[in-house]
């Protein structure tokens, strides 16, 4: 592992949470929502849970913080943000690499059952087909009663022109923010990392593994995803937490 990240752990989580906080500044509260619901189907047992497209291990850390002696796997194929988690988790979680594009990633767990599966501002990289099947690879694994929440992108289909203003104006205060020097935008972040001479050859690796970048984003109504749910067999779908153009699905097996 790049010895950077691993003597800067915290440096480099940092560096990440302040980009993605600039581009998602309601992004506590949706992890704090999804947790919520990982109490509620836990009670006071420690939980098991499966941190889906961790990257970094934002949602790992906040967990392990809120429930100590949890169980948490995490799973990513990005060796950079694996390799932040990895600095940063050292004995406090599974760390898993694995590719959601196939089927094969659920046979990489350590575990076959988890109380709940939380994954946030990830699985718009996956075409609709994928997706739709993965959800019920996820519903697989939860234990009867779990819950997956998604937060992602989902703007509201009942709203589509204050949902395009309220777009239009997070973006422009975001814009506001990159310009006056405030953070890094996303592009930035990265090009940061590979200018890093200890991460730079994390930054190569990852080059083969997108080499054109990611699939274009897609990013449907909360509706479609709830839809997908039910299809995928959950018995309870619905939303938990929404801000602007985002919002938390759940589904419970």
């Amino acid at each position: 592992m790049d010895p950077y990240v691993v003597t800067t752990p915290a440096a480099w989580q940092e560096s990440w949470d302040r980009q993605q906080e600039a581009y998602l500044p309601d992004r506590e509260q949706r992890i704090a929502a999804m947790l919520d619901a990982a109490a509620a189907v836990t009670g006071r047992r420690p939980p098991r849970l499966l941190d889906l497209a961790g990257g970094t291990g934002t949602i790992t850390l906040r967990a392990l913080a809120r429930f100590p002696d949890a169980e948490v796997t995490l799973v990513d194929q990005d060796p950079v943000l694996l390799a932040i988690a990895g600095a940063s988790l050292v004995g406090r979680a599974t760390i898993v690499t694995a590719n959601l594009d196939t089927p094969e990633w659920a046979s990489t767990l350590p575990h076959d059952h988890f109380d709940a599966v939380l994954t946030a501002t990830a699985l718009h990289w996956l075409p609709p087909d994928r997706l739709t099947v993965l959800y019920g690879e996820v519903r697989d694994l939860l234990r009867p009663g779990g819950v997956f929440v998604n937060a992602d992108h989902m703007p509201d289909d009942g709203l589509p022109t204050l949902t395009k203003r309220m777009a239009a104006d997070a973006d422009a205060r975001r814009q506001a923010r990159y310009a006056a020097g405030a953070v890094m935008p996303w592009r930035a972040w990265w090009d940061h990392v590979a200018a890093n001479p200890t991460m730079a050859p994390l930054a190569e690796r990852r080059k083969r593994i997108y080499p054109d970048g990611h699939a274009a984003e897609w990013t449907p109504p909360a509706s479609w995803h709830l839809s997908a749910l039910r299809d995928a067999g959950y018995s309870e779908t619905g939303l938990i937490w929404r801000g602007g153009t985002d919002a938390a699905v759940a589904g419970v097996r």
